[in-house]
């Protein structure tokens, strides 16, 4: 394995390949509906309440689990096969949303209800989501790779243009029930790909148990320099910037008071610069180094984060927020993309869950902290100061650690213990 760079090939270069292409189309179909839920729960405990410390809820609700759950679903993913653990948590998550549908028509449920169920499919998602990125490698070309991880952030990212669009469309005619039926039939587009894709045995040591592949899975990314560099940098980008994410229905309403449409408009212009971000970052890669990509998205999100948080339309707002989402997504892919290509295929589900895990624990944690102050002190003064924090902690960083970006493209360790 090697950590260059990858020669230079067009952005759409995976999609040449049948199976990532159809897995590249199911998904998208299925993240269409994902992001309709999403911003429908996001409004809905929103008004309910008045709340903006309910949306933080509901949204840890989603991702908590991966902290809970995410080494499981790792050591899952190197031991079973990833197609049979994917059918079935998808298939859960498609009969947790229509749960969700149901008790919609012609009622609103009480907030807690909808994060306990939010909290259900992430609980699925946590178990699966670690099978669906090891799969990558296993369905295009190594040279490709890092064009793949680009293009799954892009389609993830196009469905969040796409998705509170057609929310906007039917909830704000009271429709939530609709917006939350259609994710429940997306789901189907995943399943259907799944049947047809073939994918190698996984290859678990003999005789190892569940604990102490985990154990060997968190060894490594303690050993590796490299994954030890992008585990500190997702750890302060998912505390202190990532929470935005969670916070955007309660900017919409509370602060620019746009309502459902304005959580539309900003959902949607959050995800239009992280799809052109995520184009992009193939060709920046090769030409600045996948390193340099890392670092400056991770220094640029926070001065964005400042100037959405200060933005005194709704269209500034939109503006703001574009560029906010692309940083954000281009250090979320160069996390990835760098995990991908240093972690060995025995391991590699473990080493992405574990990123799962970090996510998953610290966005939750940062989006009910900073939903609860902006309560308090207001959500603009909350962003701009999630910003100004995430600024002072990497200048300590740097001072401190001056090498700890080069680690990011320092020599791969090869070796594997078992654990």
């Amino acid at each position: 394995m090697t950590d260059a760079a990858p020669a230079r090939r067009g952005a759409l270069a995976p999609l040449r390949h049948r199976s990532f292409a159809l897995l590249f189309t199911g998904a998208f179909v299925s993240n269409i509906g994902t992001w309709m839920e999403t911003v429908g729960v996001g409004i809905l405990v929103t008004t309910a309440t008045g709340q903006a410390r309910w949306a933080g809820v509901v949204a840890a609700a989603g991702f908590l689990p991966g902290a809970l759950l995410g080494p499981i679903g790792g050591a899952l993913a190197d031991r079973l096969p990833r197609k049979r653990l994917l059918m079935a948590t998808t298939t859960l998550q498609m009969l947790f949303a229509g749960l969700l549908t149901v008790l919609c028509i012609g009622n609103t449920p009480e907030p807690w209800l909808v994060s306990l169920i939010v909290f259900g499919a992430g609980c699925c998602n946590a178990i699966g989501f670690p099978s669906y990125q090891s799969m990558l490698p296993d369905l295009v070309p190594a040279e490709d790779l890092v064009g793949a991880v680009a293009l799954s952030s892009a389609q993830w990212n196009l469905g969040r243009v796409v998705g509170p669009a057609l929310a906007g469309i039917v909830i704000g005619s009271g429709r939530y029930s609709w917006a939350f039926g259609i994710n429940t039939l997306s789901f189907l587009a995943v399943i259907a790909v799944l049947v047809v894709l073939r994918l190698p045995a996984p290859t678990p040591v003999p005789g190892q148990s569940i604990l102490r592949a985990i154990a060997a899975g968190v060894a490594y990314v303690r050993r590796e320099p490299g994954l030890r560099a992008v585990v500190g940098f997702m750890a302060v980008n998912s505390l202190l910037a990532a929470p935005f994410i969670a916070l955007v229905a309660p900017m919409a309403i509370k602060v620019h008071h746009a309502g459902g449409r304005g959580v539309s408009v900003l959902v949607a212009a959050q995800g239009l610069g992280a799809v052109t971000v995520a184009v992009a970052i193939g060709p920046a890669v090769h030409k600045w180094s996948r390193s340099r990509v890392l670092l400056g998205a991770v220094w640029l999100l926070p001065v964005a984060l400042i100037g959405y948080a200060m933005a005194p339309t709704l269209p500034l707002a939109a503006v703001m927020i574009f560029f906010t989402g692309g940083l954000y997504m281009g250090a979320l892919s160069s996390f990835t993309s760098t995990a991908q290509l240093r972690s060995p295929a025995a391991v590699r589900g473990r080493v992405m869950s574990l990123l799962n895990v970090l996510l998953g624990a610290l966005y939750p944690l940062g989006s009910v902290i900073q939903g609860a102050l902006a309560d308090r002190i207001g959500l603009p003064a909350t962003l701009a100061g999630a910003g100004v924090v995430m600024l002072a902690v990497l200048g300590i960083v740097r001072l401190r650690r001056p090498g700890l970006g080069a680690q990011l493209e320092g020599p791969v360790l090869a070796e594997l213990r078992s654990g």
